[in-house]
């Protein structure tokens, strides 16, 4: 906005001693050339500024971006024509006099190339700006995620899977030992690798969703032997999704909260589906079960806001973490984000 107004006021300055300079008076004259040049500028450029706003995502593909930007010049420059020499007519006839000028064929070629060069420069300064936003906003967004990647590596195994998970766990496991060891000796492989990826969450803070699945499947086995008899446990994964880069166990928090809030407080049988589709370009991950209940006011614990954090840290606004109540009853824990490979 400075800027804007440090140039009007260099260009009305120079027009105004321009005038001066010819030996003319009446300084009033230049100052309404200027000024209703500057007003119908300022009104285009800003309506201008709101239209590239939604083009910020194709700053990464400059020609993408400058076509769609450029396209209303033809109109910008037929209104700020017959805008200034509209407004320039009007002002010097509640004067008394009449703004006089060149015919409007030499009016019209000349203002409007004058217009086109200051638009193109306008546009091309305007790229520069939101160029340099977007990737100070992306090394931002980039330092954020390391900066919560490496504290998850604690808050993974102390908050989202907490000491009563790990105790659950643990008797879950000792009580198959003598009647099944084998099966005992697996949980204790899947619960294993649970915990070694909470803690190599620093160094590897994505993956690819199929590598999610496989390490989201110990932890379910686990949960299918604690609840066994009244727990029933799906996934239903699209082929395309797998290979999707989603941040590493952002569907353990989602699974979790399902057992605490839903199967743990809730006596009979329950049905969870884990979900995973990619619709175009997004990827949408759920779980779903059909015990839990949802509050009037929906709250994040430590777990799910850690993890919202991290979506907000990683992919900006492209990405969303929310909990809604089915229709036939239940809850749904849903992420969208943008499907990309890892």
């Amino acid at each position: 906005m400075l800027a804007w107004l440090v140039f009007w006021l260099l260009m009305i300055t120079v027009a105004v001693q321009d005038h001066l300079r010819q030996g003319r008076g009446d300084v009033w004259q230049p100052l309404v050339w200027e000024g209703t040049s500057m007003l119908m500028a300022t009104l285009l450029v800003g309506l201008q500024w709101r239209h590239v706003a939604r083009l910020d995502v194709l700053l990464h593909r400059p020609w993408h971006w400058f076509v769609p930007a450029l396209r209303s010049l033809p109109l910008s420059a037929v209104v700020f024509v017959l805008g200034i020499y509209g407004l320039r007519h009007a002002i010097y006839a509640l004067v008394g006099q009449t703004y006089r000028h060149d015919p409007w064929t030499t009016v019209a070629v000349y203002e409007t190339l004058r217009f086109a060069i200051f638009y193109l420069l306008f546009v091309a300064v305007v790229f520069g700006i939101r160029s340099h936003a977007a990737m100070s906003a992306e090394r931002l967004r980039a330092e954020q995620a390391l900066a919560l990647s490496q504290r998850a590596q604690l808050l993974q195994l102390t908050q989202q899977l907490e000491p009563h998970f790990l105790f659950n766990a643990l008797n879950t496991i000792a009580s198959t030992i003598h009647s099944d060891a084998d099966l005992a000796e697996s949980l204790l492989v899947k619960l294993a690798a649970l915990l070694r990826a909470a803690t190599d969450l620093a160094r590897r803070p994505q993956s690819a969703l199929d590598d999610e699945l496989k390490l989201l499947d110990g932890y379910a086995a686990i949960m299918r032997e604690r609840f066994a008899g009244r727990l029933t446990l799906r996934f239903d994964v699209e082929a395309a999704a797998r290979p999707c880069a989603v941040p590493t166990l952002a569907l353990q928090p989602l699974l979790e909260n399902a057992f605490r809030h839903g199967v743990e407080r809730h006596p009979g049988p329950a049905d969870i589906v884990v979900s995973a589709a990619r619709q175009g370009n997004r990827l949408r991950l759920a779980v779903d079960d059909d015990i839990g209940v949802l509050p009037a006011v929906p709250a994040f614990g430590v777990g799910l806001s850690n993890l919202q954090q991290r979506l907000a840290a990683t992919y900006g606004g492209n990405a969303s973490l929310s909990l809604r109540a089915r229709p036939g009853g239940g809850v749904s824990a849903v992420i969208e984000l943008p499907a990309s490979l890892p």
